[in-house]
């Protein structure tokens, strides 16, 4: 009997390792006590230990250990894992999640980040503020650092940093901004330029001359105009000399199909959308999805990949006016722009996209009067920022590095890691 306990043990013990089903240990142990208890014979008794090791060593091998087959599972894994070609980088500027819910209990229950497999959540503060603002925010995305607020493109010393759009230039990769602010505000411009002050508008705007980004869509003309330009310096003109097609559209009923006609092998595009701030949705700017196909349709034409920053800016200006509506039409533009773009990184396979926030604004939140699909009612802390960590969304290739907590600069880390570009 002392033998049959021990083959009962070692035939436990092989049924946890090797994931031998309950119907063939009830075999194997009526076939063990068989041997042990009732036959007297040694001869015998040998022969069938001979027989049940036999037995044993088949479904071994038919059945290797969980820990081998999983390692074998993660390397295949790893192999087939697909290559990150571009990214999509998109920031809903003053988005956080009192907004994201607003949106969705707007637009039947339903926003398209339900759709993203990878959530992670980001640390916002800048070097000198618990607070940043979209300078410091924007500056941490591009560069990879922390830097003092109204900070562009430098750091907390006011030296240039490289940003992640000039690494990608270097490397031959197509670039593009699209912003629903002037294109020299502070998220589009921490991409391009290099200033200590976000107001320095006319300065930002002389520094997109010096990396040629292949699209650049968004309002701010005149901070190129030479009439009213403090230098006289006209830089429209010094972009059409550069090979771009220029145009100052300002009309917003004619802009998402003047956006839609222009040629996606067109090979520079820089179109401004107003002379100064576009107008919100309410107002009829319809133009961020037009936009960020037509980037998404030229850039996707270069064979070394492509990096693109699109840029939902005014649910930011919704928080700061504390204005629900103001919020809620710019979340929903900003959420059908994302669902077009989906799109596309679901065609495609090589592309990841990422989406966050600066910051949050307005430290705002959902009362109990809110009705679905009808009406929110919300509660405001602040007409600025807040520091609450804000919400990271990833889809595609490489986007399981973007799950956890981590610090606003590592989204920074984990873009140029998944391009396989070198930190200067």
């Amino acid at each position: 009997m002392t033998n049959a306990l021990q083959w009962a043990i070692i035939l436990q013990n092989t049924f946890k390792l090797y994931k031998i089903t309950p119907q063939y240990l009830i075999v194997i142990r009526n076939f063990a006590m068989h041997i042990f208890c009732y036959n007297k014979n040694a001869l015998s008794m040998n022969r069938y230990k001979v027989i049940l090791l036999f037995v044993l060593a088949i479904i071994m091998a038919c059945s290797p250990p969980k820990k081998i087959q999983q390692s074998t599972a993660t390397t295949a894994s790893k192999m087939a894992a697909p290559k990150v070609k571009n990214i999509i980088f998109m920031v809903g500027d003053g988005m956080g999640l009192g907004q994201i819910t607003a949106g969705m209990y707007m637009n039947n229950n339903y926003i398209v980040f339900e759709e993203f497999p990878v959530v992670g959540l980001s640390k916002t503060s800048s070097s000198d503020k618990l607070v940043t603002d979209s300078a410091a925010g924007a500056t941490a995305f591009a560069c990879g650092i922390k830097t003092y607020n109204g900070a562009i493109g430098v750091s907390a010393d006011t030296l240039p940093m490289p940003t992640i759009l000039e690494a990608a230039e270097k490397r031959g990769m197509a670039t593009g901004l699209v912003a629903t602010s002037t294109i020299t505000h502070a998220t589009p411009a921490s991409f391009i330029a290099h200033q200590p002050s976000r107001k320095l508008y006319d300065e930002i705007a002389a520094d997109f001359l010096n990396t040629p980004v292949d699209v650049m869509i968004g309002g701010g003309w005149y901070h190129f105009d030479g009439n009213i330009r403090d230098d006289e310096r006209n830089l429209l003109d010094s972009l059409r000399n550069k090979g771009y097609l220029v145009d100052t559209i300002g009309d917003n009923k004619r802009l998402p199909a003047f956006l839609d006609s222009i040629p996606r092998n067109t090979d520079k595009i820089a179109i401004f959308t107003a002379a100064s701030s576009p107008k919100p949705v309410s107002e009829g700017r319809t133009y961020l999805k037009n936009a960020a196909v037509l980037a998404t349709e030229r850039l996707a034409q270069s064979n070394e990949g492509f990096f693109l920053m699109i840029e939902g800016s005014q649910i930011d200006w919704g928080g700061h006016a504390n204005e629900v509506d103001y919020i809620v039409t710019e979340m929903l533009d900003f959420n059908s722009t994302i669902e077009t773009v989906l799109d596309f990184v679901k065609r495609d396979g090589e592309t990841l996209l990422v989406i966050t926030a600066d910051h949050e604004t307005g430290g705002f939140a959902l009362n109990p009067k809110s009705v679905m699909n009808d009406s929110i009612s919300a509660g405001f802390t602040t007409d600025y920022h807040t520091a609450t960590m804000v919400p990271v969304f990833a889809y595609g290739p490489g986007s399981e590095a973007f799950a956890g907590i981590y610090e606003n600069t590592a989204i920074y880390n984990k873009m140029m890691n998944a391009l396989g570009l070198k930190q200067e």
